[in-house]
């Protein structure tokens, strides 16, 4: 799902140059590129000047402004500073996230596969495992969501945990529903194809209401699922999958609520794919395609999960 971490990073305004714009920045115009001066009224004095009649500027008053420091010392601390590294200054490209969320998915997989192999020869230990890397992977979700600075370390770790939770989980289905995992990864493989073609081709736009409908329906979702847990685990709802197991006219109400959060994936995919995209317009640095493939692979994580549920209730308890 689209996260804090996209939001603060690739949303900050940059000059045409790909710098952070800095307070009393003037954009370059023209066709020789040259620095337009602000214009001003007759009698004003122009920028830096001062006005005619008016007594030189005392001590103890307010500094003069240099950019975006307020005095000398802080402008020449700030030359003093160590260069910039050229992996600092490269900015992010499509590629970039493509090749980290490919590396994030990956050990998502690798460890989803190795919980998946021990679950065939010891069981207690793989649903403990199982536990561990649901708390675990819920945890470092929220802790990257909301980091200031992207953490490779803390989002791989991230997919790590996620994926043993994955692997746990999707062999106790395959256990009780044989062939269930293979078709909620195709599901899965499928609806993220589709979902980035409807939004490459533009059919369906990401903007500011289709963003607070989201943001209100994930809320409402969120809700449902915190009452759910609590009413499984203090016994009240019965079923496997607590009110999901109950029936509105003949229809498990799990599935009605499942194709409803299937849709907000892909919802939440479409917001993905929008910050990813401002993103590298906008010039952000490179290490924030790490911001990006975290996003993706959340959703990703929740799709499958949805879809995987969904296939459980039509083929029964």
């Amino acid at each position: 799902m689209s996260n804090p971490a996209l939001n603060k990073a690739f949303g900050s305004k940059v000059t045409p140059a790909g710098y952070p714009e800095y307070p009393g920045y003037v954009p370059r115009g023209g066709a020789t590129g040259t620095q337009q001066a602000p214009r001003t009224q007759y009698g004003e004095a122009a920028y830096g000047q001062q006005q005619y009649g008016q007594a030189p500027q005392q001590y103890g008053q307010s500094p003069q402004q240099y950019g975006r420091y307020t005095n000398p010392t802080d402008l020449e601390r700030s030359y003093n500073q160590p260069s910039a590294t050229p992996g600092q200054m490269r900015r992010m490209t499509m590629e970039d996230v493509v090749m980290r969320t490919a590396l994030t998915l990956g050990v998502v997989v690798l460890t989803g596969a190795a919980t998946w192999s021990l679950a065939a020869v010891n069981p207690p230990l793989a649903m403990t495992l199982t536990m561990v890397g649901a708390l675990a992977g819920f945890v470092l979700g929220l802790v990257n969501a909301f980091k200031r600075e992207p953490s490779p370390t803390l989002i791989l770790a991230y997919a790590a945990f996620e994926g043993v939770f994955l692997g746990g989980i999707s062999a106790y289905f395959e256990a009780a529903y044989p062939g269930i995992v293979i078709q909620a990864v195709l599901a899965t493989v499928v609806t993220f194809a589709v979902t980035l073609a409807l939004y490459a081709k533009r059919i369906v736009r990401v903007t500011g209401k289709f963003v607070r409908f989201v943001m209100i329906a994930m809320v409402s979702y969120l809700a449902f699922s915190l009452v759910n847990l609590v009413l499984m685990l203090t016994g009240v709802a019965d079923g496997a999958f607590g009110l999901r197991s109950m029936e509105v006219g003949g229809v498990p109400l799990g599935l009605l609520i499942g194709v409803f959060a299937v849709l907000l994936a892909t919802f939440s995919l479409m917001m993905d794919f929008h910050v990813i995209e401002e993103g590298v317009k906008a010039g952000v640095p490179a290490r924030y395609a790490w911001s990006g493939a975290f996003g993706l692979t959340v959703t990703l994580v929740w799709l499958y999960i949805e879809i995987l549920r969904i296939l459980a209730i039509l083929r029964g308890e």
